[in-house]
C-alpha cells in the first residue's frame, strides 16, 4: 500500500509537470485579450492536505517541582542527553526543610509521649471505673440483703421472742397470784408468818411489772421500732441504689473523657505525623529522578523561555524535564477548520523533516483535538485551528524531539480520475462551471466536481480528457446568479 501510494504521488506529479496550458488568440484576431487554458487530465490523483508542525515523542512526561513555595535548584542535568531510569536529574534546594524536619521529630515524640499516657489514663480510669461500679453494686446488694435479713428475719424473730415472753411473764403472774391466794389462806391459819405472806404478794406484784414491761416492749416493737428499722433498711437500699447510679455515671463519665483525651492525643499525633511525613516528602521530592531511560528536554525550551540552569528559582508545579516514555514518534500539526469534514483519525501520513530531507516517514492520524487552539485563536480570533497528532512507528533512530516537519494528509488517491486546474471551476448558487474551448467561443458547462488538494479538482462529470478548458473564467460576465466564487477561493 505504501509503495503503491508513492508511485501514485509520483504519476500525479508528473501530470502536472506535464499539463498543457495552451496559448490561443480568441477568435483568431491579432492584438485580442489572449486566453489560458488547460487540458482536461486523466491518470493518478492523490487528494492531500499539508500542514507544517514539529516532531515530538508520541508519549512523554512531564517532571515538575512539587516543592512547596519556591526553590532553586542545585544540580541540573545537561539538556539532550540520554539518562537511564533512575538517574538523578535535577537536585533543588531543601536545607530549610531539613531544619524544618528536625524541629518537626521533635514535636511529633512529644505528641507520641503524651498520646501514650492518655492510653495508660484510659486504662486506668477503666479500671478505677469498674472498681467504683463493683463496690457500689456490692453496697447495694448488701442493703437488699440487709433489708429482706430484718424483713424475714430479724424482726420476725424478735417478734416471736417478745411474744414468748409476754406469755412467759402472763404464765408467771398466775402462778404468783396462785401462790399468793394460798399463802392468805394458809396464814390465815397460822401456818405461814406474815413475812412469807408479804413474800409472796412481792412476787406476785413483780410479776405483774414485768408483765406489763414485756407487753409495752411488744407493744413498742409493733408500732414503732418495726417501721422505724423497716423504713431505715428501705432508705438504704435506696441511697445504695442511687449511689450505684451516680457511681455508674461517674464512671461512664470518666471514662468518656479518657476516651475522648486520648482521641485528641491521637488526633494530635496524626497530624503532627502527617506534616512530618509531609516535610520527608517534600525533601524527598527535592530529588527528581528519571522514571525511564530518555533524552533530555528542558519544558522551558519548549515554551520559548530561557533554558533552566543551576541556582536558578523555580516554583511549586513548574514544568522543568520533559523525557519521553515512548520509542515511537509523533507529529504535532495543526489543521484548519475547513480541512476538519474532510480529515478523519486513521487516515496515512506522509511526513518530510527538514533535518532529514531524503527520508519519507509514514505516519497516521491518531487524535484529533475537540477545541481549537486557544494560544493561537487568542493571537488571532478569526483563526480556528485544530492540535491534532500523527503517530510515526518507524522513526526510531532517525527523529529527534522538537525537529520541524511537513505532513501531507493523504484524504483520497485514485489510480485513474479525470481532473482539472482549481482555478478552472467557478461555483454559482451552488453549481459548478466551467468554461470549455470552443472555435465559435468558450462554452459555460455544469460539471459534478469531487475533493480538491488546493492545485486540482477532481471531476465526477461535465467534461471528458482531452477537452480544453478556460484557466480565466469570466467570474464578472456571461455568468447569471450570485455568490460566485472559483474552488481555488474556497
Amino acid at each position: 500500500m505504501k509503495k503503491k501510494t508513492i508511485a501514485l504521488m509520483c504519476v500525479a506529479g508528473t501530470a502536472v509537470l506535464g499539463t498543457l496550458v495552451l496559448l490561443s488568440r480568441r477568435d483568431g484576431k491579432e492584438g485580442e485579450a489572449q486566453s489560458l487554458y488547460a487540458t482536461v487530465q486523466e491518470g493518478p490523483l492523490v487528494i492531500n492536505v499539508e500542514e507544517y508542525g514539529e516532531i515530538a515523542p508520541s508519549e512523554q512526561i512531564t517532571l515538575k517541582n512539587e516543592v512547596q513555595g519556591r526553590t532553586s535548584i542545585i544540580t541540573l542535568v545537561p539538556e539532550g542527553k540520554i539518562v537511564q531510569e533512575g538517574e538523578v536529574l535535577v537536585q533543588l534546594d531543601v536545607s530549610s526543610k531539613i531544619d524544618e524536619k528536625d524541629s518537626q521529630e521533635i514535636t511529633l515524640r512529644n505528641a507520641e509521649s503524651a498520646l501514650e499516657v492518655a492510653r495508660e489514663a484510659l486504662d486506668i480510669q477503666k479500671n478505677q471505673s469498674a472498681s467504683d461500679v463493683e463496690l457500689a453494686e456490692q453496697e447495694y446488694e448488701f442493703a437488699k440483703e440487709d433489708l429482706d435479713k430484718y424483713e424475714n428475719g430479724d424482726y420476725p424473730t424478735k417478734l416471736i421472742a417478745q411474744k414468748g415472753h409476754l406469755a412467759i411473764s402472763e404464765q408467771q403472774v398466775k402462778q404468783a397470784k396462785d401462790k399468793y391466794e394460798w399463802s392468805k389462806k394458809l396464814f390465815a391459819e397460822d401456818f405461814i408468818s406474815e413475812t412469807e405472806l408479804e413474800g409472796d404478794e412481792l412476787s406476785w406484784r413483780s410479776s405483774q411489772l414485768s408483765f406489763e414491761s414485756a407487753k409495752r416492749e411488744l407493744d413498742l416493737l409493733e408500732t414503732f421500732t418495726h417501721k422505724r428499722e423497716l423504713a431505715k433498711y428501705r432508705s438504704d437500699v435506696k441511697q445504695k441504689g442511687m449511689a450505684l447510679e451516680r457511681t455508674r455515671k461517674r464512671a461512664s463519665s470518666a471514662v468518656a473523657q479518657a476516651e475522648s483525651n486520648l482521641r485528641a492525643r491521637e488526633s494530635e499525633f496524626r497530624k503532627q505525623q502527617q506534616r512530618y511525613d509531609k516535610i520527608t516528602n517534600q525533601i524527598d521530592k527535592a530529588t527528581i529522578r528519571a522514571p525511564r531511560g530518555g533524552q533530555v528536554v528542558y519544558a522551558s525550551s519548549r515554551m520559548g523561555r530561557e533554558p533552566l540552569q543551576e541556582g536558578q528559582e523555580v516554583w511549586e508545579r513548574q514544568e522543568l524535564i520533559i523525557l519521553p516514555t515512548a520509542d515511537a514518534f509523533s507529529a504535532k500539526i495543526n489543521i484548519h477548520e475547513a480541512n476538519l469534514k474532510s480529515i478523519s483519525t486513521g487516515m496515512p501520513v506522509r511526513v518530510r523533516c527538514d533535518a532529514l530531507p531524503d527520508r519519507v516517514f509514514s505516519g497516521t492520524i491518531s487524535k484529533i483535538a475537540p477545541m481549537p487552539d486557544n494560544e493561537r485563536k487568542w493571537m488571532n480570533p478569526d483563526l480556528k485551528e485544530y492540535p491534532t497528532r500523527v503517530l510515526i512507528p518507524d522513526g526510531q533512530g532517525e527523529l529527534r524531539n522538537g525537529m520541524g516537519c511537513k505532513a501531507e494528509i493523504i484524504i483520497e488517491q485514485y489510480e485513474k480520475a479525470v481532473y482539472v486546474p482549481v482555478q478552472c471551476v467557478v461555483r454559482v448558487a451552488g453549481q459548478s462551471y466551467v468554461w470549455v474551448r470552443r472555435a465559435g467561443g468558450d462554452e459555460r458547462r455544469k460539471v459534478e466536481t469531487g475533493l480538491d488538494n488546493s492545485r486540482f479538482v477532481r471531476i465526477l462529470s461535465g467534461v471528458v480528457p482531452g477537452e480544453e478548458v478556460s484557466l480565466s473564467p469570466p467570474l464578472g460576465e456571461s455568468v447569471s446568479g450570485d455568490d460566485l466564487k472559483t474552488v481555488a477561493e474556497e
